[in-house]
């Protein structure tokens, strides 16, 4: 077999755009197939420490002492450090990735003071030359406990005798306090419209009622980091992270120094889904640093990421909807009540704003409820909030939709969200595509082929995210080669380098591979906000293309300067710079760049922006199952996923980013979960019991992509990543029901789940 080098030009797709849309090979890829990319868990520096945690044995319990005396007595060992090397911090709130959570509330977190709220909660931590001599340690720190009843179920923490986790917890509902103390620490509610005279209006009412489990983001590189404290009080991170800027700001709040005291370096991350935003062992390590002078590195193992960091939240939601004969929705109300963990900030927020939104309806109410139990504290995955929500109304439409005898999609259609169309939190829709993705996925060929054999059925289901905007910043470097140099802060999870310098390639008529994007520290690049909220492309690409337009107005400054005219005299017309005044006068891209020396110096270019208008995201997905009716197992035959995307910078990114949220949906709808035994500890952390899919239970999943312009981007974009995972779970149970009867309305639906509903059915059959 030969070598074949595929060129630029093999990539490049013509129309509109001349780089935008095509499929280049992404910069990075070469260096993470080799492995010669540096994760968090690569760095290596001179007299480095190891750190290890020690974690509660109790989900819920008081902390009467910690004696690290013999720990510390240990050879080898450099450093303890407990919530009491913690400074007294602030009780303030701060926005971190796609969540406001209290900065006093993340320092507990990470180093447990009075209570440990659940099993995993870190309570020590020790610094040695080995891991292996930390992990010794450990063994020797006593604490001795006061075990307390645990809670780990929401409805249950909601019961007025539920084990209060914090007994000076009120309930904040609607902006007022509560006088009583309850693990319920929010109750917000939206309303529009007359719910009443809804319901009323409605021809059929369909009112049903659904749980989640606790569901992990499932990356495949645990935590970790690296924390270095000068002698001049600055503190330097190495980290695997989704916000180097939220890190940078979670420690100097936590560790009570000026921002401008703590530098990020992010190095190349191994996943993350919204779960790599908030600090976990960054203030012991900074604690066991600044005590001995050395780098200190802690990794977590496989279990600590389950049961000490933050999967998205189980939940609780009761879901009504009325519509009328002919298909229109008349009226929805929710109740949606999500685990928050071990302290508030749960997504249920979000999953409120998000679970009618892809439909036009007069009369909405939701109430949402935070709720805190004994388990890990809960953190963003991939929409969200948005998941256990679509899961509740896009079932409930599908039944509505079989009582008045009409087309799933065909309903969808006919309620769809479109211009102009108020959600329940009060904003009105700009352009989006939801209309369009409706249509598509009806007209699709999957949606229009027959599905035969037995104990087979097709779902659909569509869903709904905001899409972020925010700060961005970037700045380019001008090379006497041509070649430009991108530096940005957006970490880079699925291909926004080659994204990024795509966006910049198009706007100074480069080829992609003249553009050499990095990701650099915080130090080095304005505040730029995470990874996360599908907002990358959009927002730093916006300040990308702002970067390569200040290039372009300095290229054109020095062309002139070259050809001895005016410098409002020369314009740039696909890669050269002519004059106005005579287009005979002209210079190649390279020749100003090669005389940037002679013409002014160096040539840069700076983009910031803190975008809003990100346009919303809409997905609707189709899928076929087939139920084994001896072992309840469900095999996933085929799947499309229509999405409306703006405009696809790179199209296999994309198509990856859809088919990644499938992935996750699917398991999420059939296998995932956190099991917890009756004394409130998981019972599976670790992938051999926490059940992800593999490549052994998946279809090819298909992708349909609509591109409908985001008038606020300058190339159409929209946010991809996060959307895909909002439909999967409804569509799977509603195929599950066309193929069973059943309708399934509790997560995951494993193969003992779907048995004991066929043999229900069968026994109410036969009775």
């Amino acid at each position: 077999m030969s070598d074949v080098k595929l060129t630029y030009e093999d990539y490049t797709s013509g129309g509109k755009y001349k780089v935008i849309g095509t499929r280049p090979i992404r910069h990075d890829g070469e260096d993470k197939v080799t492995g010669r990319a540096i994760y968090g868990a690569d760095v290596r520096m001179a007299d480095l420490l190891y750190g290890k945690v020690l974690r509660s044995p109790h989900p819920h319990a008081k902390i009467l002492s910690i004696d690290t005396s013999r720990a510390m007595e240990l050879p080898g060992v450099r450093a303890v450090a407990t919530a009491d090397d913690l400074v007294d911090v602030v009780d303030k709130m701060s926005q971190i990735g796609e969540t406001t959570v209290n900065i006093r509330e993340i320092a507990e977190n990470s180093l447990a003071y009075d209570k440990v709220l659940y099993k995993g909660h870190s309570v020590a931590a020790v610094a040695a030359t080995s891991p292996h001599i930390a992990e010794e340690a450990l063994d020797l720190i006593d604490v001795q406990y006061e075990v307390l009843p645990p809670v780990v179920d929401v409805r249950a923490a909601m019961a007025d005798d539920a084990p209060l986790l914090d007994e000076s917890r009120t309930t904040n509902r609607m902006g007022e306090e509560s006088e009583n103390a309850s693990n319920v620490a929010s109750h917000n509610q939206h309303d529009m419209g007359d719910i009443d005279a809804g319901f009323a209006a409605a021809d059929v009412i369909v009112e049903r009622e659904f749980t989640t489990a606790t569901v992990h983001q499932g990356y495949i590189e645990p935590h970790n980091t690296t924390v270095l404290c000068k002698k001049d009080g600055s503190i330097t991170v190495w980290v695997s992270t989704q916000g180097p800027f939220q890190v940078r700001d979670q420690l100097a709040q936590v560790m009570q120094v000026p921002v401008s005291k703590v530098k990020v370096i992010p190095c190349e991350i191994g996943g993350g889904f919204g779960g790599k935003f908030p600090i976990y062992m960054e203030p012991a390590a900074a604690v066991m640093s600044f005590k001995t002078g050395h780098p200190v590195k802690m990794v977590m193992s496989r279990a600590e990421v389950f049961e000490g960091t933050g999967p998205a939240p189980g939940s609780y939601i009761t879901c009504k909807m009325g519509c009328k004969n002919d298909g229109t929705i008349t009226a929805a109300y929710s109740y949606l009540a999500y685990e928050a963990g071990a302290y508030p900030g749960s997504a249920v927020g979000a999953g409120a704003a998000c679970i009618f939104s892809p439909y036009d309806i007069e009369n909405v109410r939701i109430d949402a409820l935070d709720v805190v139990v004994n388990k890990p504290r809960s953190s963003a995955y991939r929409a969200p909030g948005a998941p256990n929500a679509a899961f509740a109304s896009e079932t409930v439409i599908d039944e509505l939709a079989e009582r008045i005898g009409m087309d799933p999609l065909a309903m969808r259609l006919k309620n769809s969200a479109r211009e102009g169309t108020r959600r329940s939190d009060g904003t009105v829709y700009k352009k989006i595509g939801c209309v369009e993705t409706h249509e598509a996925a009806k007209k699709s060929e999957h949606y229009q082929s027959r599905l035969a054999g037995p104990n087979r059925g097709r779902g659909v289901a569509s869903g709904f995210w905001f899409n972020g905007g925010g700060q961005s910043a970037a700045f380019i470097s001008v090379h006497a080669s041509g070649q430009v140099s991108l530096n940005e802060g957006s970490t880079d999870i699925g291909g926004s380098r080659a994204a990024m310098a795509m966006i910049v390639a198009e706007e100074l008529s480069l080829k992609a591979t003249d553009v050499n994007p990095a990701v650099v520290d915080t130090d080095s690049i304005g505040f730029t906000d995470g990874t996360g909220g599908s907002r990358v492309c959009y927002a730093t690409g916006h300040a990308c293309y702002l970067a390569a337009i200040d290039v372009k107005e300095r290229m054109c400054v020095r062309a002139a300067r070259q050809l001895e005219l005016e410098e409002g005299d020369v314009e740039f017309v696909e890669g050269e710079f002519v004059a106005t005044s005579d287009s005979s006068k002209r210079l190649a891209w390279n020749e100003v760049a090669a005389a940037q020396a002679s013409t002014g110096g160096p040539i840069e270019g700076v983009g910031t922006i803190n975008a809003s208008g990100p346009g919303n995201a809409f997905a609707t997905h189709i899928v076929d199952v087939e139920v084994d009716p001896e072992t309840g197992k469900v095999k996933i035959l085929r799947f499309t996923a229509v999405q409306d995307v703006g405009k696809a910078i790179h199209p296999s990114y994309v198509e990856g980013q859809i088919q990644g949220g499938v992935v996750q949906g699917i398991g999420w709808a059939l296998t995932e979960g956190y099991f917890y035994n009756e004394d409130g500890k998981m019972a599976n952390p670790t992938f051999l019991d926490y059940r992800m899919p593999t490549v052994l239970d998946l279809p090819l999943i298909e992708t349909v992509m609509v591109e409908v312009d985001n008038p606020d981007s300058p190339h159409g974009i929209r946010g991809v990543g996060e959307v895909p995972l909002v439909p999967p779970m409804a569509a799977i149970a509603n195929a599950i029901y066309q193929a069973t009867g059943k309708r399934m309305q509790d997560l995951p639906i494993t193969p003992d789940r779907m048995v004991a509903a066929m043999y229900e059915e069968m026994a109410e059959a036969a009775g």
